[in-house]
């Protein structure tokens, strides 16, 4: 019982850390990233379709992102789907392709940015907590229905704090890469 419960607070936590990655593909740094299109859906024949179904994503440059639909007649809709999505820059549609020239960050879009990824920090944390929190609570109730031993419900408390700081280390791991990133010009 205790290893389920040392089990699945390990895996939310690591879906916590993997969620945080994801966040921050999304949020642009300096370098082009077809990441940073990961939430644009375009409207296709009626159903919002993720753009990476319908498009390949290349880096033709450091600064660049190149957009080939696979069917010519979206092209427009991408545009007006990257558009809609509002992420910073514009993109130039060019007959069968849609390219986003991103455009350099002042210094006060990236102090943006990073409080930005800070916030996505903070909310990763606090996620891990919650796991924390419901791990704990779970070995209380099997030491008050006495089915393991105090001792037995103290190690596994530990075990879990430590799952806890090992995965707050993580994300700020992550954290402290990602600022980099954003800093560097």
């Amino acid at each position: 019982m205790i290893d389920d419960i040392l089990m699945d607070a390990e895996e939310r936590m690591d879906g916590a850390i993997k969620s945080l990655n994801r966040e921050f593909a999304k949020v642009r740094t300096g370098r082009a990233n077809p990441g940073i299109l990961e939430g644009v859906r375009v409207d296709y024949y009626g159903a919002p379709t993720p753009l990476n179904q319908l498009a390949g994503i290349s880096v033709p440059e450091p600064n660049q992102l190149l957009i080939k639909p696979y069917d010519r007649n979206v092209v427009k809709d991408v545009e007006k789907a990257i558009l809609a999505a509002n992420l910073g820059f514009t993109p130039q549609n060019e007959g069968e392709q849609v390219r986003i020239v991103l455009p350099e960050l002042n210094e006060e879009r990236r102090k943006q940015l990073v409080k930005e990824v800070k916030g996505l920090t903070e909310n990763a944390r606090v996620a891990i907590r919650n796991v924390r929190r419901d791990a704990n609570d779970a070995i209380k109730k099997l030491e008050k229905a006495g089915d393991i031993s105090e001792d037995e419900a103290k190690d596994s408390q530990d075990e879990i704090q430590n799952l806890t700081d090992q995965h707050v280390g993580e994300a700020d791991a992550l954290l402290a890469s990602k600022e980099k990133d954003l800093m560097e010009i």
